[in-house]
């Protein structure tokens, strides 16, 4: 397994991710990134400092005969998604993503490499570390918190920013430019039940486990169609429930409110005489539901075991109330775009349910380019939970980023590629949610891109980043750099 990530090119960009992935850095863990990105800062001597939001600021000052073009700033953030597979023993909070070279990519053992954004945060430092290249006033914004709710970005100040074009450097197509995003609005719901004394006499505890499911983006792979786990779990319990009586002792389902739920787990009792017929049900289930995503799934797998006896259960009630909901809520591609035809217009993904022997707690994120749509979604779904009896709340609303395709950047950006690699970029729009909607609120005059290298599968432990990509990125940044329009 080679790991050597410095020997590969551009050797600056390769060398700040390599560092990068040595430094644990999930959501609201970011101290030490941080200090990281001041420290190559303060030793470069460039103006930098870290706001309230703790979003890290740095200015490197034009190149000499460059102080005429507009000034740009370079943006990604710090935070990653921290995600395993569940035979992985790994702490985000403390050990080093064990990256390595894989032919053509780089990835990771088992997690997330946090390609997503660290390749950015790469570039941007390479950028202000190297001393030949050409450039107009740069500045860098590494935004905070970006994946469990854009905090960085909400907390910008106004007036901080004084550049006019902002490069967003968070996108995973190499060769594609986005020029819009979608919005997002967060559904919390909870479910609030008194636990009840599990029997002891006549029961057979069981562990039932959604495994083996692609996952990924709930942005950027939601329109793939892949399997939701929370879903395929439920509708076990509703199909299995039909047939003899099941007791909900606990539910584990899905992770991070981006990530499509990839593994799921249930502990119920059944009664003693039932097992055979939960495992043969279970069985013929999963075959069911390997037939109905073929060609999207291949390794689905939905399994029944014994296991350790709970002490408690939820209530019979709120367990069928809290079945049939999760069964009845929206989730998926819900419209597609007929402006841009093949982008997601709105989705919702129900990425997680959760119980704690007082409560069952629920997460779904909604995306869409028409903010109508993202209200009333979120009606839809608090109207669906709220007959079930639990509570709703709708927080963390964001608009999208709506295209200018007379954008001067675009224009300047589409001569550099073709003039770089001999073809013109694809100019798209993308269904997960930028930071650029929200930035763009705070400087609505600023001229905005997205683009990226390929990163595969983000968010998910499959995530991997295209090797020959990271150069070309690198070398149209540069050249985006230099060619920046006139002031």
């Amino acid at each position: 397994m080679n790991k050597n990530l410095t020997s590969l090119s551009p050797a600056l960009v390769w060398k700040h991710f390599a560092r990068i992935v040595s430094i644990p850095r999930p959501s609201s863990h970011e101290e030490r990134i941080r200090r990281y990105v001041l420290d190559v800062a303060g030793e470069l001597g460039l103006e930098c400092r870290e706001d309230a939001a703790h979003n890290v600021y740095v200015r490197k000052p034009a190149t000499p005969g460059m102080e005429n073009r507009r000034g740009i700033v370079l943006q990604a953030h710090l935070d990653m998604v921290p995600q395993k597979n569940n035979d992985k023993t790994f702490d985000f909070l403390t050990d080093p993503i064990e990256a390595y070279i894989d032919g053509e990519w780089v990835t990771a053992d088992g997690t997330t490499l946090g390609a997503d954004n660290g390749i950015g945060v790469a570039a941007i430092l390479a950028v202000l570390e190297d001393k030949e290249i050409v450039h107009g006033p740069v500045e860098a914004l590494f935004t905070a918190t970006e994946e469990t709710g854009m905090d960085g970005a909400f907390g910008l100040e106004k007036g901080m920013l004084q550049g006019e074009i902002l490069l967003n450097l968070d996108s995973e197509q190499e060769g594609e430019l986005y020029v819009g995003c979608a919005g997002g609005l967060d559904a919390n719901i909870t479910f609030r039940y008194n636990a009840q004394t599990a029997p002891t006499q006549g029961y057979a505890p069981m562990k039932i486990e959604v495994k083996g499911l692609k996952g990924g983006h709930s942005g950027i792979q939601i329109g793939y169609q892949r399997a939701n786990a929370n879903k395929l779990l439920f509708r076990l319990l509703r199909t299995a429930g039909s047939k003899m009586e099941i007791l909900l002792a606990s539910i584990d389902g899905g992770g991070l409110r981006n990530a499509i739920p990839r593994e799921a787990t249930a502990v119920v009792l059944v009664g003693e005489e039932q097992t055979k017929t939960l495992r043969e049900l279970t069985a013929e289930y999963e075959k069911t539901v390997r037939k109905e995503f073929d060609g999207i799934e291949d390794s689905i797998s939905i399994t029944v075991a014994e296991c350790d006896a709970p002490q408690n259960i939820i209530p019979a009630e709120t367990a069928a109330c809290l079945t049939r909901a999760v069964i009845g809520c929206p989730n998926g591609v819900q419209k597609m775009s007929m402006a841009m035809p093949g982008l997601v217009q709105t989705s919702t993904n129900l990425a997680r349910v959760v119980s704690d022997g007082e409560t069952v707690r629920i997460q779904c994120l909604l995306r869409s380019s028409v903010n109508s749509e993202k209200e009333e979604l979120g009606e839809a779904i608090a109207s669906v939970f709220e007959l079930a009896g639990a509570k709703v709340e709708l927080t963390g609303s964001y608009d999208g980023w709506n295209p200018d395709m007379r954008s001067p950047i675009l224009a300047a950006m589409r001569s550099s590629y073709e003039a770089l690699f001999g073809t013109e970029p694809a100019v798209t729009a993308i269904h997960a949610g930028l930071e650029c909607g929200i930035i763009g609120s705070k400087y609505p005059d600023m001229d905005m891109i997205s683009f990226g290298p390929t990163i595969c599968f983000p968010h998910s432990p499959d995530e991997k980043v295209d090797i020959a990509s990271v150069g070309k990125f690198y070398d149209f940044l540069l050249h985006t750099l230099a060619h920046a329009p006139e002031k």
